[in-house]
């Protein structure tokens, strides 16, 4: 009873730690906003921050793809061959809102660096740890 106890509060603690920790910027390439004047990426600096001020949404997205191939391996007998494969997949993607906080402040990193390539001046709001 004691190994079975110490088990779930070993796995809750590293269940409890891995929900706590923060949240890094994915990185995103600068270049995709190098047609941008300084104008419009303090705009897109802003959208961005409010939308992670008001509480980001991750959208629920279901998949489904059927893959029809050509396979081919060793048998039990000894021979080898070339059969037909089918296979069926559904699920749901694994986007959850700590990706997409992260996406979106390598956007937002990416809009600053583009800005200060460009000598642009722009208000940066200081992030919050969540």
């Amino acid at each position: 009873m004691k190994k079975i106890a110490l088990s779930i509060l070993a796995a809750s603690s590293v269940l409890l730690t891995a929900c706590a920790t923060t949240v890094k910027p994915t990185y995103v390439s600068p270049t995709q906003y190098q047609s941008l004047n300084c104008q419009q990426l303090q705009a897109e600096y802003d959208r961005i921050q409010q939308y992670l001020d008001q509480g980001v949404s991750v959208p629920k997205s279901t998949g489904m793809g059927v893959d029809v191939g050509l396979g081919g391996g060793w048998s039990r007998g000894g021979g080898w061959g070339f059969g037909p494969s089918v296979s069926l997949n559904m699920g749901q993607s694994s986007n959850t809102k700590k990706t997409e906080i992260s996406r979106l402040m390598g956007q937002q990193d990416a809009v600053f660096q583009a800005a200060q390539f460009k000598n642009c001046p722009i208000k940066v709001v200081p992030r919050t740890a969540k």
